[in-house]
């Protein structure tokens, strides 16, 4: 009687574990190189599309297959698909009220992915830090402020190199694709960087720290902030989608 009652106990134990388990993280061995390099050729293209130098019909067809081919070596190489459910706010201590004018930053305008560094519209939410020195460092804490990823996925482009003077408008950058939600995820303006190009990320992982990089968000009229973008692909090309509601239930990280 007592074995049994053990047992049934140890069984509830395990049951509870289950639940309160965080998300599996990518399978430990899993081979990547695919991946990685696939990713490589996204961030490629991705620069030439955002400097303009390939013309917008090969742009669309290459976009779209690189797209598939990284959706399906994703799970091959450990990616986890994670719910939206999931997903995490994208600055570690912020909340949605970090969210510039309640969401009605977000402006789609004429945005095309395609128009590279010279896009029109602002389909995208700026969520702004405690900086009134302007420094990058949280008034706070006197600390960067990490930037988390909302999803999870693989990164597929960034840029480290940006300069005051350039005029690159997203400054240092990042872009996830998630292949669960067939989404492509831009995170602009950081300091450092945390990924490289081919990672796998899990929502809440740190990518990169709050910075003032870009051609405008170098500017001293611009309060520190991160630039977040959300666009789906989910018929291979990329449309401007605003994900503020989904923003306002995202898990938060102290």
């Amino acid at each position: 009687m007592r074995l049994f009652l053990f047992c049934r106990h140890l069984a509830t134990l395990c049951i509870a574990l289950l639940l309160l388990a965080p998300l599996s993280p990518p399978a430990l061995g899993a081979d990547t190189t695919r991946l990685r390099a696939l990713a490589l050729d996204f961030d490629a293209l991705n620069t030439r599309i955002r400097d303009n130098e390939v013309g917008k019909a090969e742009a669309r067809q290459r976009f779209t297959g690189l797209v598939r081919a990284l959706s399906r070596e994703y799970r091959t190489a450990g990616g986890v698909d994670y719910p939206v459910e999931s997903w995490c706010f994208p600055l570690k201590g912020y909340g949605y009220r970090a969210i510039g004018g309640r969401g009605d930053g977000y402006q789609k305008g004429g945005y095309d992915y395609f128009a590279g560094n010279r896009h029109s519209g602002h389909p995208s939410h700026d969520i702004f830090i405690h900086d009134r020195s302007q420094t990058g460092l949280d008034d706070r804490t006197g600390r960067p402020v990490q930037v988390l990823s909302l999803t999870g996925g693989v990164v597929v482009a960034a840029e480290t190199q940006w300069q005051p003077g350039s005029r690159l408008r997203g400054g240092n950058y990042l872009w996830i694709l998630d292949p669960a939600t067939q989404s492509l995820v831009y995170y602009a303006h950081n300091g450092a960087l945390h990924v490289e190009v081919g990672d796998l990320v899990r929502p809440g992982d740190v990518i990169a720290e709050v910075g003032r990089t870009g051609l405008n968000a170098y500017k001293k009229r611009s309060p520190t902030h991160l630039h977040l973008t959300v666009l789906s692909v989910a018929d291979g090309l990329p449309v401007a989608s605003n994900p503020y509601r989904t923003l306002l239930k995202t898990k938060l990280t102290e």
